[in-house]
């Protein structure tokens, strides 16, 4: 008898390994299911709140590219229509419609005060005319032949109201084609002046077109090599103990290409951006399909290896992890953990349940202590 069996309780060294009685229909409840994580549960409140940190390490990083993004513009400077205009040209056309609509205001202004010339001679001769009107009944009813001297008079007087008013007229006629003429002018010279605009618009358009690329460089000069480094440091440094700040600045820096730089990508009437999707998504695709042959053939290599070898390369909390999902921690296949009767992998062979050696309980071969006896396992011993 070694030493552990004498140290043990009487009745539990001389009771024989029994299996828990298990009614029918009830629920098996396995060493794995029992113990989800061999992480303390101290440790798990520290991952939490280091995952914490790694957010709020992620959004300061985020406000802070969001900043430098949006700033990005103001290194170029800004272009305005009149850089790209002919000026000598311009400044005549300017000039020459400036001269033209001082014409038209002085034409309309004198229209308006022939208008009130007109009305108020129109008003004379409507007055005159009324009076010789007049004149003229008292004339007929006393038939007075010294009244003829004034007849002639009146006569005249009026006339001289007609020509007058229509002298107004045909300064009114001659304003008329003036402002006709100038408003010809003002057409001629507005078309010139919009063709110019019109040719400065295209310039200043592919001015801006060039400097949305070149903004857009910038940005992505910037965050490319930020996703890069963040790629580089989630492949290379996310399991060592700096792992909040490698996700944080991961996170960051996805944001920063996906979220910050996208929108600004440019369009050319969909073009680029949908061309874009399509390399980005072969790309990703192909990606995608290398990964997972490779790991098809990662686990068809892994499979052939010997069992213990195989078991020393999964972690203990990932295997604990996966056997509490009801997968085989070797090849991650679904495996009936609730039979008692099943200890190994169907699929690859890798022993997931074994006796243990002091108690015969049945447990976990990648738990390092028996649940029911306490014994070390082997390997975790040495």
């Amino acid at each position: 008898m070694s030493a552990r069996d004498a140290s043990a309780p009487a009745g539990r060294a001389s009771a024989p390994p029994r299996e828990r009685i298990r009614r029918p229909g009830s629920p098996v409840v396995t060493g794995a299911a029992r113990v989800r994580s061999g992480s303390r549960l101290s440790e798990r409140w520290f991952g939490l709140a280091l995952w914490l940190v790694a957010f709020t390490f992620a959004g300061f990083l985020i406000g802070l590219g969001s900043l430098v993004v949006g700033d990005l513009p103001q290194v170029e400077q800004r272009y305005r229509l009149e850089q790209f205009l002919d000026a000598d040209r311009a400044r005549a056309t300017t000039d020459a419609l400036r001269q033209i609509r001082r014409e038209q205001d002085d034409v309309r202004r004198q229209g308006e005060q022939a208008q009130l010339a007109l009305a108020a001679a129109r008003s004379a001769s409507e007055a005159a005319r009324e009076t010789f009107a007049n004149w003229l009944k008292t004339r007929d009813a006393t038939q007075r032949v010294d009244q003829d001297p004034g007849l002639i008079a009146r006569t005249q007087q009026l006339d001289a109201l007609k020509a007058g008013e229509r002298a107004i007229e045909e300064r009114l006629e001659v304003l008329a084609r003036s402002e006709l003429d100038l408003s010809e002018r003002e057409t001629a010279q507005a078309s010139l002046d919009a063709d110019l605009r019109a040719a400065a618009r295209e310039k200043l358009d592919a001015a801006e077109r060039g400097q949305e690329l070149r903004v857009f460089g910038y940005r992505l000069a910037l965050t490319l090599p930020l996703l890069v480094l963040a790629g580089w440091l989630l492949l290379t440094r996310r399991h060592t103990r700096n792992w909040p700040f490698v996700w944080g600045f991961a996170l960051a820096a996805a944001f920063a290409f996906f979220v910050e730089l996208v929108p600004y990508l440019p369009s050319y009437g969909g073009y680029v951006r949908y061309g874009v999707g399509v390399v980005a998504t072969l790309v990703a695709g192909r990606a995608a399909i290398n990964a997972l042959q490779a790991y098809r053939e990662r686990q068809a290599a892994v499979e052939t290896r010997p069992d213990a070898e195989r078991r020393t390369d999964i972690a203990t909390d990932q295997a604990l992890a996966r056997l509490a999902r009801q997968i085989c921690p070797g090849c991650e296949r679904p495996v009936a953990l609730g039979d008692p009767t099943t200890n190994f992998c169907p699929h690859c062979g890798l022993g997931v349940f074994e006796r243990c050696p002091a108690c015969g309980q049945r447990k976990s071969t990648f738990e390092r202590f028996c649940h029911a006896c306490g014994t070390r396992r082997a390997d975790a011993a040495a």
